[in-house]
């Protein structure tokens, strides 16, 4: 047993969003998998960089996830700047209209999540108000 103590459980939006930052961590992973089994002699280096690139950022977006999880203030940081780069994305890719909404539909939920003031107060380390019964 450890006498280390459990931190509260992140409010609900936080957890949403974190799960959410999460996922676009493994989106991430995956398509680093997808790079490297296309590889094209001719473009070996680009490839590879290109894999590790998004290899190394999904790693950081599902640590940042997990941050946001445990309630660390640091993890807001990644997850705020992925979700306006994923902004301009969605507007890059506005030709391809269903990719486009579902870009913005996320990094939207996690910006709403991320700064709901429940989740702005957890990530500060202050406890939520409880009602006075």
């Amino acid at each position: 047993m450890s006498d280390t103590p459990i931190p509260p459980a992140a409010p609900p939006p936080l957890t949403v969003a974190a799960s959410l930052v999460a996922v676009q961590g493994a989106v991430l992973l995956a398509l680093a998998v997808l790079e490297v089994a296309d590889l094209d002699a001719d473009r070996r280096a680009m490839g590879l960089s290109t894999a590790g690139f998004f290899a190394l950022y999904g790693v950081l977006l599902l640590v940042a996830g997990w941050g946001l999880w445990r309630r660390a203030s640091w993890s807001r940081g990644p997850a705020l700047i992925t979700q306006l780069i994923l902004l301009g994305l969605a507007w890059n890719i506005r030709e391809h209209a269903v990719a486009a909404v579902a870009v913005v539909v996320v990094a939207l939920i996690v910006l709403a999540g991320v700064l709901h003031p429940d989740s702005l107060d957890a990530l500060m380390g202050e406890e939520p108000e409880k009602p006075e019964q």
